[in-house]
């Protein structure tokens, strides 16, 4: 077995390797991916298979030339360009290559017919004991086909929600005037870089027993420790500055998503609705509307010519079980509306975070901050997305 401190030289080499071929947007995010591509040489030991979306805005920001630096030294890189989904799943054993795709429109974009086999696997492979299955006709049986392996995908734009919330994500950029990068040859630096892999693996391999039974303190919960987990794990194992800079990676990275997420739609939407409710203890379907689409930051005002209407509100606030009813707003004649109790079983649920906002167990005409006979809401203005 190797020894910790041989661990953490050799991610500090493959860390200096990525910087010097590539202009990343973070030192946490340089961490991670060292950290992705050092799990991808102990795969049977982990319980999930964290994906790597390489994204960014535009062309030109580096994308091509990360997943160069990920393929010479990651554990036996498959690359899926030109690969009939066939013979992708039949690649597939208990000790997974690890998939590479670049310009991952191809799979999920408008471009993607005929991709759906592709798709279903890269899906369903981050996690263990989620095989395929297929009719086997000349033999009259089903087949269990694997489909557990890491994986990285490169592309512009977001990636779907199905993939991104199972990612560790890098956001490319292209390089400023000044930032330099040493040029990458393939014939001229793979083979140093596989040296390099190859060590890698001797040193996780040799305990792949410990890295499974591990069971690291997360700074994250759910999905996203499931996501990291196995890095946390081979940083631990490494030691050194490795254990702290994994963890640090790890909130900079999560929170990053967090701010920037723009998958869930209609969390954002019940935000700007408790916003503007403010102090409403009712408001009408047109009053509503009127303020979610009078902030020029948020999204609803670029909803066709005159912005959010009534029917796509009520589309997307139909998830949540809220419904617009007939309210009698200052006690004027009965218009459709929402009530701020419509609202607040919802908001306790998906965005406990904002201010004012009561527990989401409680029941009946009165619960907390929202008093429905009086038609007092005290919760405080918020904004954030």
């Amino acid at each position: 077995m190797a020894a910790s401190h041989d661990g953490a030289a050799l991610l500090d080499a493959l860390r200096a390797a990525l910087t010097r071929y590539v202009s990343l947007p973070s030192p946490e995010t340089a961490d991670a991916i060292t950290l992705w591509i050092a799990a991808t040489h102990a795969q049977p030991a982990w319980a999930h298979a964290p994906r790597l979306v390489i994204r960014a805005p535009e062309k030109r920001c580096g994308k091509s030339r990360l997943l160069d630096i990920v393929e010479a030294t990651c554990h036996e890189p498959f690359i899926t360009v030109n690969s009939s989904p066939a013979a992708v799943y039949r690649s597939v054993s208990n000790d997974p290559p690890t998939l590479l795709v670049d310009e991952a429109d191809t799979i999920f974009g408008p471009k993607a017919d005929g991709n759906e086999d592709l798709r279903g696997l890269l899906n369903a492979g981050h996690q263990r004991n989620r095989p395929a299955k297929r009719y086997d006709a000349t033999n009259q049986r089903v087949e269990s086909i694997p489909t557990f392996a890491m994986a990285a995908l490169a592309g512009i734009g977001a990636m779907p929600d199905t993939i991104e919330d199972r990612a560790v994500i890098a956001r490319m950029r292209r390089r400023a005037p000044g930032e330099t990068v040493a040029p990458y040859r393939h014939r001229r630096d793979r083979p140093a870089l596989r040296t390099l892999a190859d060590n890698l693996a001797a040193w996780l391999r040799s305990d792949l027993a410990t890295l499974e039974a591990a069971e690291p303190e997360m700074p994250v919960e759910d999905r996203a420790a499931d996501t990291w987990e196995p890095l946390v794990i081979v940083a631990d194992h490494a030691g050194g500055e490795w254990p702290e800079r994994s963890r640090k990676a790890v909130i900079a990275l999560t929170t990053a998503d967090a701010d920037t997420d723009d998958s869930s739609e209609r969390v954002r939407l019940l935000v700007d609705c408790h916003a503007a409710f403010g102090g409403a203890h009712m408001l009408t379907t047109g009053q509503l509307l009127a303020r979610l689409n009078a902030d020029p930051e948020a999204p609803w005002c670029g909803y066709g010519p005159t912005g959010l209407t009534p029917a796509k509100l009520a589309k997307l606030l139909r998830e949540y079980g809220i419904r617009s009813g007939n309210i009698r707003p200052d006690g004027g004649p009965q218009a459709k509306g929402y009530t701020c109790a419509d609202f607040i079983d919802s908001w306790a649920r998906y965005c406990p975070d904002l201010p004012g906002v009561p527990t989401a167990d409680e029941s009946g005409g009165e619960r907390d901050g929202c008093d429905t006979s009086s038609g007092v809401v005290p919760i405080r203005r918020a904004r954030s997305a």
